[in-house]
């Protein structure tokens, strides 16, 4: 116990633990194979870094967000703590690098991505590292059953025969008991042992609101509540037309989805992140690891392919504990749009089989060759020259996978990257007997520490600067000073990458599991089906559906969704109405103020009383709320 507060106060600066956490680190550290339930923002990283640092070894952490991958190996390499990445898209001398750290260095923490796990170098490498510790993040990504299955997720079961002794710590947000019983069956844990903090969000309101004309709706809900918002859309063009309407409205917004260049989604996102741009529209590519804990709104323009997504995705607002809202816009006819999104999802064998035989010719790889070989892949440019459709063609790569015949990999900027291969001895001699390199190499000695450890990101503009060279100069010393094997430089890569995972077969005789697809378009249909009753449902709490959607049955209703706040509305007397509406009055007679600090001054009224009233006088123009400063102030003379 000491030993566990010692390193969390030391290395995270906490002085105690969120609820769940202690009582799944000690798991952990008893040897028991562990399935952690967490919602999202519960502080599910915690749970695998404490026990990894408190036990001689390194921690394997398998997990499918790249994006997190190099955002917790820079933050623990911050805290003085020695961590590494592999993920498809390296350079495999970069792989073999990090490899060697993990086996001779004193490495904590290994995170892979799941598809790295097929590879018979990281097995060999992994079979000589001291393991102390296998977390698999996003742990409903291995069952078929699950709503984001990730067949590459079924190799994590061949690290059990590496590391017998070891104990495994799945965690994931969202799991049905189906899908629970799923994971500890793929992960082969010797006994069921489920830890599960309860899905209830107690800050989060679920709105579902029924409207034709969802743009004006939105104008509403942003100038309702102040604040960061993540407004998600169906497709790119539908993020663009959305954020273009919005500045047109005064509003600060982005937009993002997969179809960006990666430099250009990179810069969006920062610029949200640092509170630069309100409002990022975007598809459902954005936000899976990404920590920004004060998103006060969620909004789904449509409806979601499931429950266990939307959870995921609304979950991202009010990671703080402050209140929040996750709104869902509604119409009737999402309801054909999301059936007709069900049949791009599940290609027939034959649209699988003519996916295939188009792929390998446009990489004009030939039948029987090709185990192991990577390529740059536009998909834009695939489906133009052979008229398939974009999602059905992602949809096909995810049965491709499943059944072992390539795997894909969207696309994930990796700058450019460097390492010193020489020792500092050697090195020194180097610059020694060749002068005209010297300030090239002091240049990046002096710019980055860790060169001869292992691969850093490099910036050329910046080094070719400091050691007084042009650009094409630069790199043609670079390029020289690799092939000499004096460093290692690669390139940097934004493109999404096609693998085949076994030699190119003839379409013809492609075995393709018919049973499996038939079943996940039935599992997916039943998903469907579980969203549109969410929305339809008028009559009870959604905060209880979700949480019985989970198994947490016979939940309290939550006081703060619309179905709640309907019964508020009810229970409000006129009277009660004129009194907190002459007390905002009163309050804003003194000047404008934010919805927390009317909040504050009103606090002898209930609450959701309050945030009735000021939503009814907003709707009737009786109340105001500037942009962008989101203050609330009364328009010219008193409220009527």
């Amino acid at each position: 116990m000491e030993n566990i507060q010692h390193i969390l106060k030391t290395y995270w600066g906490f002085d105690a633990f969120r609820p769940l956490q202690e009582e799944i680190i000690q798991s952990v550290l008893s040897g028991k194979d562990t399935l952690a339930l967490m919602p999202t923002g519960g502080g599910k990283s915690l749970c695998y870094q404490v026990p990894a640092m408190a036990r001689e070894g390194i921690c394997i952490v398998v997990t499918p967000l790249i994006a997190l991958m190099k955002d917790q190996v820079e933050q623990l390499r911050n805290k003085g703590i020695k961590a590494a990445a592999v993920f498809s898209g390296m350079h495999p001398a970069e792989i073999d690098a990090a490899f060697d750290n993990c086996v001779y260095g004193p490495y904590k923490f290994l995170y892979l991505s799941p598809e790295r796990l097929k590879t018979g170098l990281a097995r060999e490498r992994i079979s000589r590292m001291t393991v102390n510790l296998l977390a698999v993040d996003e742990a409903h990504c291995i069952s078929q059953w699950g709503y984001d299955f990730r067949p590459a997720y079924l190799e994590i079961s061949v690290l059990r025969d590496l590391l017998p002794q070891v104990p495994v710590l799945a965690l994931t947000a969202t799991a049905t008991s189906d899908v629970e019983e799923d994971i500890c069956r793929q992960l082969r844990f010797k006994q069921k042992h489920v830890l599960r903090k309860s899905f209830a969000r107690q800050n989060l309101a679920y709105l579902v609101l029924p409207e034709e004309n969802k743009e004006e709706r939105l104008l509403k809900i942003l100038r309702w509540q102040e604040g960061s918002a993540i407004i998600y859309a169906r497709n790119r063009r539908q993020t663009e037309e959305i954020t273009a309407f919005l500045r047109r409205r005064n509003f600060s917004a982005a937009f993002y989805h997969a179809g960006m260049a990666m430099k250009k989604r990179e810069t969006v996102q920062e610029d949200w992140l640092r509170g630069q741009v309100r409002v990022m529209v975007a598809t459902n590519a954005f936000g899976m690891g990404i920590d920004k804990a004060d998103v006060r709104l969620v909004i789904h323009m449509d409806l979601p392919e499931s429950l266990e997504a939307y959870y995921q995705e609304a979950g991202r607002a009010g990671r703080d504990g402050r209140k929040s809202y996750a709104v869902l816009l509604y119409s009737p006819a999402d309801e054909r749009k999301l059936l007709e999104q069900l049949e791009l999802n599940y290609p027939s064998v034959e649209e699988i089989r003519d996916t295939y035989q188009a792929l390998g010719n446009y990489f004009q790889v030939a039948t029987g060759a090709g185990e192991g070989l990577s390529f740059d892949f536009d998909i834009g440019d695939f489906c133009r020259r052979y008229r398939f459709n974009a999602r059905k063609v992602l949809s096909v790569f995810r049965f491709l996978e499943k059944d072992n015949y390539l795997s894909f990999t969207e696309s994930v900027f990796l700058p450019s990257r460097l390492k010193i291969l020489l020792d500092k001895d050697s090195l020194y001699r180097f610059q020694v007997a060749h002068a005209a390199y010297d300030p090239l190499l002091k240049a990046i000695l002096r710019s980055y520490g860790g060169v001869f450890d292992f691969y850093v990101p490099l910036d050329e503009k910046l080094i070719a600067r400091r050691a007084g060279m042009l650009m094409d100069e630069f790199l043609r010393a670079l390029k020289w000073l690799s092939a000499q094997g004096v460093l290692s430089y690669i390139p940097r890569k934004d493109k999404p990458q096609v693998t085949y995972l076994s030699a190119r077969a003839d379409a013809g005789t492609l075995y393709l599991d018919a049973a499996f697809l038939k079943a996940r378009r039935s599992r997916h249909l039943q998903g469907v089906r579980s969203v549109i009753e969410y929305a339809t449902t008028a009559g009870r709490c959604r905060s209880s559906m979700l949480l019985a959607y989970f198994g947490e049955i016979g939940a309290e209703n939550c006081g703060i969704c619309d179905y709640c706040l309907q019964l508020h509305k009810k229970e409000a007397t006129a009277e009660e109405f004129s009194a907190i509406r002459a007390a905002i009055e009163r309050t804003l007679k003194n000047g404008p103020c934010s919805q927390q600090e009317l909040m504050e001054r009103l606090h002898s009224f209930p609450e959701m009383k309050v945030l009735f009233v000021i939503r009814t006088l907003l709707d009737e123009g009786q109340l105001l709320r500037n942009e962008p400063a989101g203050d609330f102030l009364l328009p010219s003379g008193r409220l009527r």
